[in-house]
């Protein structure tokens, strides 16, 4: 049982950990196309990253999810994920998992499966070759598919994260749906957030509420609402006529504050207790004063207090609100 009780009774177990700011893509809602990088000295080292999850799992952390930028082109990640699997072999741990844009997954799966990663969550939001070079600059949909491919013969189950922008990827909407389905992939929808320096033209232009998806979705499926929960941000439905089950996350047309069960941490060591907010905790200074964890856990607990009970993320209004100039880069997924 998870030691971590936030002011509004809300039992924290999942962390989101970046282990890197660094993308080998330039999505367009997530970072410029030439950005600053962190100097490696910022970083947290890898023995760092795990004495801060092993933290967490003494207070009854259950699941743990790496992110980056791409986690995968983090040098020698796959130390961390063989340390982080001794968690999972004495049942301390309930799932180690990672979300990637899919490009190193064909070098790393069958390690990452060894590892105990039963999941992956790959972000994929169109399926047409040269809309993927648009959209992420860099990226090669054919490399991110082979990935994907393999992580499916390492016997990884993948969930595919798509994010809904308006202009873009409407058109694909059955498309995505019936390939998942094809694939037998899971599927979640995620609205884009007002997140990083891009101007609130920009985001308002991009967004496409879940709320029209999911009504273009009706039109052609049956779609039956389901009751279960994990915790997380994401609502579901299934489908009748696929028999598919597709989530939902809606920061923006459904605040799913009320069961916010999280926290994220940077690679720099920076603990933010709500996506959408700016309050931040000092993780590094405490880490790296004392080979002691008294310190670090008291740091962990105290800002674990102040978790707000919710984001401010609002397009209703003829100004973006809530905006945070932080990217999801910085952040971590």
């Amino acid at each position: 049982m998870t030691s971590l009780i936030d002011p509004f009774g809300r039992a924290i177990s999942y962390l989101r950990l970046s282990v890197t700011d660094r993308c080998d893509f330039r999505c367009t809602y997530c970072m410029a196309e030439h950005m600053q990088f962190l100097p490696k000295r910022d970083l947290l080292t890898l023995e760092e990253l795990d004495r801060l999850c092993t933290a967490f799992v003494g207070l009854g952390l259950r699941k743990l999810r790496i992110t980056g930028g791409e986690p995968l082109v983090r040098k020698d990640i796959m130390m961390l994920f063989r340390a982080l699997s001794r968690h999972l072999a004495s049942g301390a741990l309930e799932e180690l998992t990672l979300t990637t844009n899919g490009s190193q997954l064909a070098r790393f799966a069958p390690e990452l499966a060894d590892c105990g990663v039963r999941r992956v969550n790959v972000s994929l939001d169109t399926l047409d070759a040269a809309k993927f070079s648009e959209i992420t600059r860099w990226g090669r949909l054919a490399q991110v598919l082979d990935g994907i491919n393999a992580a499916r013969s390492a016997g990884l189950r993948v969930k595919i994260n798509v994010v809904a922008l308006k202009g873009f990827n409407e058109s694909e909407l059955f498309d995505l749906v019936e390939w998942c389905a094809a694939e037998d992939h899971d599927l979640t929808f995620i609205e884009v957030m007002p997140m990083g320096e891009f101007g609130d033209a920009v985001r308002r232009n991009q967004y496409w509420p879940l709320s029209a998806l999911r009504a273009q979705l009706s039109e052609r499926y049956t779609l039956t609402p389901l009751t279960e929960r994990t915790g997380g941000p994401a609502s579901y439905v299934r489908l009748a006529e696929s028999g598919q089950k597709i989530g939902f996350i809606t920061p923006l047309t459904h605040n799913f504050c009320e069961s916010c069960n999280r926290v994220r941490v940077t690679c720099t060591g920076e603990m933010f207790m709500c996506l959408g907010q700016e309050d931040v905790a000092d993780l590094r200074a405490p880490l790296r004063a004392s080979a002691d964890d008294a310190a670090l856990l008291a740091a962990i607990r105290a800002a674990i207090a102040r978790k707000p009970k919710g984001h401010d993320f609002d397009y209703s209004r003829t100004q973006v609100t809530g905006t945070m100039r932080r990217t999801m880069s910085h952040t971590g997924g």
